[in-house]
């Protein structure tokens, strides 16, 4: 569609996409599922003269607060856009001011029109947006935010084991009798995608066509409704826990941060911190894998943020948690704020002022962790005083080749199990596939008494790579 401007926005920490669309013609525009840091959405669209007409969201998110609220209290407050509209599935029964969306509805957008499609299943209020030039009844573009995704479909157990096999019928027919109707050469943006938690391809693409989707996508490829059913409710991989809350905060609607949902970290001194961590405030270390080892405060949450922060913070701190940065730098410490506030961690207390060795200057200790490398655990394991060994990689990676011997714990879950794990006097080496994961682990470990850990360099992939025995997933030792 020559018209229409499109704009994609990628989280790759969550997957996902966001899009800012507008006509070319007249310069009237939407955001479709806006992350909450809506800076990006403002200056693109000032930059090249678009009006900011509508905030849309395809869905009640589970894996991020929408900022479709950020949008209207910066444009409507500071710059006076009184006519800038939320607008959400009617069947959301949303409790905030919002243009209530149904089958067949259209927005418009200068020359061209909105138009909504209702696509339940990945939620049960789920819409799609389609735009159609002027008397079209048909759209050269589909929005299919988590009902049709490349390779895929958006996955439907997100609302209890309860909806799960009802919501995955209402998928079939969306996927079948109405998206697989659409004409080939539909242009198809989804807002899920590759790294996201849900039934996707490995393939890296963020958008795609309907024709391309008709010959690639098992989904698509499956006529039969009850084979449909069956493969989109198995094999479903775990998710992070903060996706619980996502949903009521999305109906709500997301408390307003303002600065363009960018909050400014306030300094602290390390007795502040101190203090802090004594009326329940935790301290995330987003620093690399060998500073956290090498040194940290007792009972922090060791997560690099390319790990990414933005998954593992929301599966393993508690949701409301108040937290306080320790980071290497400013832009470290500003890209954690934006991931930790995407998903609703939004008690930022403040950051750690000099960090690391502020605290050590001050006399408060750190705590640390050894490491072994491939070589070193290899010989270890033939010793009579042999580790145990935990590996914390998803159940996906671990049935493809394992340590043998090895415990299997996905780290997201380790919060919950730590405590009855193993036994805590014998040595305890933690590994992923690479070494971000295990360090979360670890300092959740830490937290719960672990003393004897170590960190294997380089982790699984260092193991395989040296040739030394891998077991398949048919080993359970």
């Amino acid at each position: 569609m020559k018209s229409l401007f499109v704009k994609q926005f990628v989280d790759e920490g969550l997957g996902n996409s966001s899009y800012l669309i507008a006509s070319r013609e007249t310069g009237i525009a939407a955001v479709i599922d806006p992350q909450r840091d809506v800076d990006k959405y403002v200056k693109t669209a000032e930059g090249l003269g678009l009006k900011l007409t509508y905030a849309l969201d395809t869905h009640l998110h589970a894996d991020f607060v929408s900022g479709a609220h950020e949008l209207v209290h910066h444009l409507g407050l500071q710059h006076g856009h009184e006519h800038f509209q939320i607008g959400a599935s009617a069947k959301a029964n949303a409790e905030f001011q919002h243009i209530a969306l149904h089958e067949g509805d259209r927005l418009p957008l200068g020359d061209l029109a909105i138009g909504i499609l209702e696509t339940p299943g990945h939620t049960p209020e789920h819409i799609s947006f389609g735009i159609y030039a002027e008397k079209s009844e048909t759209p050269g573009t589909l929005f299919s935010g988590g009902s049709l995704i490349v390779g895929g479909t958006g996955r439907p157990d997100l609302l209890g084991d309860e909806h799960t096999v009802s919501l995955a019928h209402d998928l079939y027919n969306t996927i079948h009798k109405k998206l697989a109707l659409l004409p080939d050469d539909v242009v198809v943006y989804p807002t899920h995608g590759a790294g996201s938690f849900c039934n996707t391809s490995s393939s890296g693409e963020r958008f795609t066509t309907i024709g391309q989707e008709r010959l690639n996508n098992p989904f698509l490829q499956i006529p039969n409704e009850e084979g449909f059913v069956q493969r989109a409710t198995t094999g479903l991989s775990s998710y992070p826990t903060y996706y619980r809350h996502m949903r009521a905060v999305n109906k709500k609607g997301g408390r307003i941060l303002g600065s363009l949902g960018i909050p400014t970290l306030e300094p602290l001194s390390p007795e502040q911190v101190e203090q802090q961590l004594k009326t329940g405030a935790v301290v995330v270390d987003i620093r690399d894998t060998d500073c956290f080892l090498d040194g940290h405060i007792e009972g922090s949450y060791g997560i690099p943020l390319v790990t990414p922060l933005i998954t593992w913070a929301g599966w393993v701190i508690p949701f409301g948690t108040p937290i306080i940065l320790l980071t290497q730098n400013s832009a470290e410490r500003q890209e954690a704020t934006r991931q930790l506030i995407r998903i609703g961690y939004e008690d930022l207390r403040g950051y750690l002022d000099g960090g690391i060795q502020a605290w050590q200057e001050s006399g408060l200790p750190l705590v640390s962790t050894k490491s072994v490398n491939a070589g070193q655990l290899n010989d270890w394991l033939v010793q009579k005083m042999a580790p145990s060994i935990l590996d914390v990689r998803y159940n996906k990676e671990w049935a493809q080749g394992h340590i043998r011997g090895a415990k299997h714990v996905e780290a997201g879950t380790l919060p919950e199990v730590a405590r009855s794990l193993l036994q805590e006097d014998r040595p305890l080496v933690v590994h992923c596939q690479r070494g971000n994961r295990s360090t979360v682990a670890i300092s959740i470990l830490e937290q719960k008494g672990y003393k004897n850990l170590y960190a294997l360099e380089a982790g699984f992939q260092a193991w395989a790579h040296a040739g030394y025995e891998v077991a398949n997933g048919a080993d359970h030792a």
